[in-house]
């Protein structure tokens, strides 16, 4: 884990595919970005995590050091004022260009945590795509997601109302076999820092 900012107030990281945001449950989950950032800094709060990035996904994380910013950047995330951009390599060759998909879906409460299609029960995920090229055999693409639901770029690229082709290695919708190797990056992150009002935008490099 690589801190890239840090002030009073807040900390940006780039997380590595394969490490937890959050601590799970149970004492050998507790090593995670919040845990890490809690034993690092004196003084932040028990819960400094305002966003989160499954474990299998890589790139940048803001976390607040103090009430005001986690109230702050919460609420940011909360109202979709934020921006995110994330880089995946695709399994397959993706026809067209480039898109939108807007596909219902929930938690599937049989086989957490999957997350499974459902037009009735589902809410509604929005995720813009731009294929930036084929590389042997896999497809190199851009997201920008417009909501932030759990699994959202996971579930819309593998499932076959969104682009068909599940994102290479990954474990739970696709045939990845090993934590750490999902091929799916946080490469840019937009927030307004919540002390002083300035919009500020970090890059992180694509580790693939």
């Amino acid at each position: 884990m690589k801190i890239i900012y840090q002030d009073t107030h807040i900390v940006v990281v780039d997380k590595p595919s394969g490490l937890l945001s959050v601590p799970g449950r149970g004492p050998e989950k507790i090593d995670s970005v919040a845990h890490r950032i809690r034993m690092q800094f004196t003084g932040c709060i028990e819960q400094p995590a305002t966003h989160r990035l499954d474990m299998d996904t890589s790139g940048l994380l803001v976390l607040a050091l103090t009430p005001e910013a986690h109230r702050h950047l919460s609420l940011q995330f909360q109202n979709r004022e934020t921006d995110k951009h994330y880089l995946a390599l695709l399994e397959g060759e993706l026809e067209g260009d480039e898109g939108t998909i807007t596909l219902p879906f929930r938690l599937d409460i049989e086989n957490r945590p999957h997350q499974i299609y459902d037009e009735v029960h589902g809410k509604m995920g929005t995720t813009h795509w731009k294929k930036i090229g084929i590389e042997n055999g896999l497809t190199r693409i851009a997201f920008h997601p417009i909501t932030g639901r759990t699994h959202q770029l996971r579930v819309h690229s593998a499932h076959p109302n969104g682009l068909g082709i599940p994102i290479l290695d990954d474990p739970l919708y696709g045939n990845g076999s090993a934590p750490g190797k999902m091929k799916l990056h946080a490469g840019e992150l937009s927030f307004t820092h919540p002390i002083t009002e300035e919009r500020l935008t970090f890059q992180s490099k694509c580790p693939f």
